[in-house]
C-alpha cells in the first residue's frame, strides 16, 4: 500500500485552497479493482468549493488543484477526478 490516503489530501487541499466553502476527497479505488493502476489509495474524487476559483476556467481550475497535489500525485495517485466550482455556481437551497 502507498502512502496517499483521502485525509492527506484533503489535507494538502485545504491549507493551499483555503478559505473553502466545501471539499469532499472520495477514495474510488474499490471501484477500479482489476484495472491498470489500480490500488487501495490510488484513484480519488475530489469535489471542491472555493473562492479563488472564480473566473477561472476549468482547466485553470484543475491545474490550481493539481499544483497544490504536486508532492503528493507521485506517491501513487494514479486517477484523479475533479469537481471544481466557485461559490456563485452552486445552488442554494431553497
Amino acid at each position: 500500500m502507498n502512502g496517499v490516503s483521502a485525509d492527506l489530501i484533503d489535507t494538502v487541499l485545504r491549507t493551499a485552497l483555503a478559505p473553502l466553502q466545501h471539499l469532499e476527497v472520495i477514495n474510488e479505488s474499490h471501484l477500479h479493482a482489476g484495472h491498470a493502476g489500480a490500488g487501495e489509495g490510488s484513484h480519488f474524487r475530489v469535489k471542491i468549493v472555493s473562492a479563488q476559483l472564480t473566473g477561472l476556467a476549468r482547466v485553470a481550475r484543475h491545474r490550481l488543484v493539481y499544483d497544490a497535489l504536486r508532492d503528493v500525485i507521485p506517491q501513487g495517485v494514479h486517477a484523479l477526478a475533479i469537481e471544481a466550482r466557485c461559490p456563485a455556481e452552486v445552488a442554494t437551497p431553497p
